[in-house]
């Protein structure tokens, strides 16, 4: 309906700039009728000043819709069930255990469905558990407001306000939609949480200039979610629910998130893993089929060997490892929502932060009280407090900071006789006291504003005339003070007699002019420290804000970063893509930024291969917030930010960020063990059974035996999680890199081969084994052979690849140079005794194990000297080579 009444007004349109490309439609109608006289702005809207009948409210409500926003969906539990088991390493152990099953091999079957189950379960409870730490999204509007109905002013749901509703504001309300102004008066709006503008914004009615181009900048606008500071007003109702500026944010959260690069990382090493088994796989099927008759017996070994060459305790490792670093996360009060998130803290390479709330306290602080000279000056601050306390209409930040600096009994004192109250047009106020057997005016407001009222100023107890050759050292000195973030305001006096009980605006003349009080939003205590921390931490910063250059250029000094340039929202607006890559990679600060614009910087930090967090607390971070690798944001934040956030902070203390990031990479560093080792020594194992395979006689260890290796393998590394990390590995950012992890598990993989067959040749030659191969030996002493082979395999593989876990957990030298936590040398040294009592344990019969012979726990602990020597050797030239990243 909007849009054909609009096409009324559309000639005496066309002669002005149109809105912006790339404004959403909805956005662009709202400047266009802002563009209009009010009158012709309820016309537009088919509306009155006396709002809408309850019979059009009605129609309209069905028309639009109710005036609600989207939330975050979630994914139901049987959803969300079939979204992990799709996972390609889901899948792929689930058709190994349906294989199996079908086959007959219920055990394999059984132990694969157990590993799958406890995994996958244990990751849904855990990420539903954290979750449900984060209140929903919509929370932030109030739930009723008030309309004109029918020509009389009512109550309603906000969710039943429609577009041409007259709504009545005053000071305390939250705006319930986007909204054009009709009246207003004295009327303040605190936009920040949109914005990042900490101070509260000028709102008046009228017609936006043609120079307007985006709906924040629009002074004769309010939109959705934004609160009333002061003054009352009325608007004629545009745009409701997802058609708003809040809604359109809210919106955008609804969608899937993007892929993190750890989801990258595990799905990259998922498919390296499945591309390898699948070759291996159909290599052992077909040798063993070939070469030993039995196809049957080479579809059951073929499987066995998959399960060997599936990191399958995989998801179970990651979600222990993020779950123990999201525990302690939660002692430092910091709730992690979604547990990937651990690991991609971690991986952060760049941090960007809105200003407001997250280096500044958004709260504005009383800094200076001084006199034309420069020096402090109580009488300056006696004078300013005075006018804070007795001003009778809504104190904005301003007066509570003034009256938070200082507590003076000004009521034993003084008392109220008159008041002249802030406009726009004076751009000052007013108050008049009884004060020392005078009524004294004292005034307070805009530096220039308050200068023309002045004919004297005041130095100490003297006062003096005031002459022009000040004025040039006055206002130098206020504009340095903007530069440097702050906002000023002028004190002056003119004392009357206890006879004048009435005064107006003509009494603002002839003022003495005492000084001015200067204010702004502080940087945090802890941001400099943390800031410098993260530094260190190879983390480069940059801010994001919607706010203005100089007062985030000031804060950018205060915390100690260093501003080189400042870029605008209106200058990225004008960029091609090439110039806008080259702008965001080389300069940290940008301001006047809109939402969009926020997420634009974080995709295309993103799309050049950096790891990206953002921290904000606003309506505005909210899209960033959820583009980003990782999103932060704190309790106090805004209900829709803290929704699309992947971290929330229970206490604004930066500090814990750089916490986090060590905690993350510690989570990745041992992540990436368990890689590195499941990786190194599968791929080293299924050379020797594909050697095997072919050389000999019979299987080289049983379906029943592979899968028994695999699983206490597995075991020995569930201390991974609680496993020391060397300090020297997470002093920069840990990153995925699927490509070192394949040439790592290339050159370090082959080294436990050499020791199999070199265990292949033991048993063979030394132990006799190759009286398989003669005639005359009968069907027990093959049968005792063959198992014995398989024994020592058994025991030897199990023992190579558990030691392996000491010596690719550090860069250093096992055990002297780095000691593993002592869970995992307890896990370890467990499974190798478990391992070596096996063959001698009543399980034994059931695996097809046999005694091993005293002499060959010698040749095995030779064995096991060397190849720890080759492979230290191997990894640290690997290293030295290649690098750890």
């Amino acid at each position: 309906m909007i849009k054909e009444i609009l096409k009324k007004f559309s000639k005496d349109q066309e002669m002005q700039p149109a809105p912006s490309r790339g404004l959403r439609e909805h956005e662009r109608q709202l400047i266009e009728l802002c563009r209009m006289p009010p009158a012709r702005a309820l016309e537009a809207l088919d509306s009155t000043a006396s709002g809408l009948s309850a019979e059009e409210a009605e129609h309209r409500l069905g028309e639009y819709g109710l005036n609600e926003l989207s939330h975050l969906k979630h994914l139901s539990f049987f959803a969300d069930m079939a979204h992990r088991f799709s996972s390609p390493l889901v899948v792929q152990l689930l058709v190994i255990a349906v294989v199996s099953a079908i086959t007959g091999d219920m055990i394999s079957a059984c132990i694969v469905g157990a590993m799958i189950v406890l995994s996958v379960g244990l990751a849904a409870v855990l990420d539903r558990k954290s979750n449900m730490a984060v209140e929903a999204l919509g929370k932030r509007v109030q739930s009723r407001t008030l309309v004109l109905r029918d020509g009389a002013e009512c109550e309603i749901r906000i969710s039943k306000v429609v577009p041409g509703d007259i709504v009545l504001l005053y000071a305390g309300s939250v705006v319930p939609a986007d909204l054009i102004l009709i009246s207003a008066k004295d009327f303040f709006v605190g936009e920040s949480a949109l914005t990042g503008e900490a101070m509260p914004v000028e709102k008046t009615a009228g017609t936006a200039t043609a120079e307007v181009h985006t709906a924040l900048g629009l002074g004769n606008a309010c939109f959705l979610g934004t609160s009333v500071n002061s003054g009352t007003a009325r608007g004629v109702v545009v745009n409701t629910g997802t058609r708003t500026l809040f809604g359109a944010i809210s919106e955008s959260l609804t969608g899937i998130r993007e892929e993190t690069s750890f989801d990258k990382g595990i799905r990259d090493f998922t498919w390296l893993m499945i591309r390898f088994m699948v070759v291996m796989v159909f290599a052992v099927f077909m040798i063993v089929g070939i070469t030993k008759g039995n196809w049957m017996e080479a579809l059951i070994f073929g499987l066995s060997v998959a399960v060997g060459l599936t990191p399958e305790m995989l998801p179970m490792i990651v979600t222990v490892n993020l779950a123990k670093g999201a525990l302690t996360m939660a002692k430092k009060k910091v709730i992690v929502k979604r547990l990937p998130s651990i690991q991609n803290f971690g991986a952060i390479d760049i941090l960007c932060t809105d200003k407001t709330g997250t280096l500044t306290q958004d709260r504005v602080v009383l800094e200076r009280h001084v006199d034309l000279t420069g020096h402090t000056s109580e009488e300056v601050l006696n004078y300013a407090y005075l006018n804070s306390y007795f001003q009778t209409g809504l104190r904005n930040l301003i007066d509570r900071a003034v009256l938070e600096f200082a507590d003076l009994a000004v009521e034993q004192h003084c008392r109220l006789v008159d008041e002249l109250p802030f406009d726009f047009q004076r751009r000052r106020m007013s108050v008049v006291v009884d004060y020392e057997e005078d009524h004294v005016l004292v005034c307070k407001g805009a530096v220039e504003e308050i200068y023309g009222c002045c004919s004297h100023y005041q130095i100490d107890e003297e006062v003096y005339p005031l002459i022009d050759l000040l004025r040039a050292d006055l206002f130098e000195e206020v504009d340095r003070l903007n530069r440097d973030g702050f906002r000023v305001l002028g004190i002056a006096y003119r004392e009357f007699p206890r006879t004048q009980t009435s005064f107006s605006v003509k009494d603002e003349s002839k003022l003495i002019l005492l000084g001015y009080i200067a204010f702004f939003d502080p940087p945090k205590v802890s941001a400099s420290e943390a800031l410098t921390l993260l530094t260190t931490a190879g983390v480069r910063l940059k801010v994001l804000t919607g706010d203005n250059g100089l007062v985030t250029e000031k804060i950018c000094n205060d915390v100690g970063l260093q501003v080189n340039r400042i870029i605008t929202g209106g200058e990225i607006a004008r960029m091609e893509q090439e110039e806008f890559a080259a702008v965001v990679s080389e300069n940290d600060v940008f301001v006047k930024l809109s939402p969009d614009q926020k997420e634009q910087v974080v995709r295309e930090l993103r799309r050049q291969g950096h790891v990206v967090g953002f921290i904000g607390d606003g309506i505005n971070d909210a899209p960033a917030l959820k583009a980003a690798d990782v999103g932060i944001s704190v309790d106090s934040a805004v209900d829709v930010a803290k929704e699309a956030a992947d971290i929330v902070l229970l206490e604004k203390n930066l500090l814990v960020l750089e916490e986090g990031i060590m905690e993350g990479r510690r989570v990745f560093a041992n992540i990436v063990k368990y890689i590195r080792m499941g990786a190194s020594s599968n791929f080293g194992n299924m050379f020797s059974v594909v050697g095997a395979s072919y050389l000999l006689p019979f299987l080289p260890m049983q379906p029943v035996q592979v899968l028994a290796n695999n699983l206490l393998y597995d075991f020995s590394q569930t201390g991974i999680p609680t496993d020391n990390v060397d300090e020297e590995l997470i002093q920069k950012p840990l990153k995925w890199n699927i490509e070192n992890i394949k040439r790592f598990m290339f050159f370090v993989g082959p080294m436990s081969s050499i020791f199999d067959y070199a265990t292949f040749a033991l048993m063979w030659f030394f132990f006799k084994c190759n009286i398989f191969l003669d005639p005359s030996a009968s069907a027990v002493q093959r049968e005792v052979a063959e198992k014995l082979f398989q024994t020592g395999w058994f025991v030897e593989s199990l023992l190579t690849q558990t030691l392996i876990v000491h010596i690719i957990r550090t860069r250093k030298i096992p055990v002297f140079g780095s000691q593993a936590s002592f869970q995992m040398t307890v896990t370890t040294l467990g499974v190798m005794v478990f391992g070596s009592w096996l063959p001698y344990s009543p399980f034994a019969s059931l695996l097809g194990l046999v005694p091993l012979p005293a002499i060959y726990w010698l040749w095995i602990g030779g064995f096991m000297a060397a190849y720890a020597v080759l492979t230290c050797g191997v990894k640290n030239w690997f290293f030295n080579h290649f690098g750890g990243d």
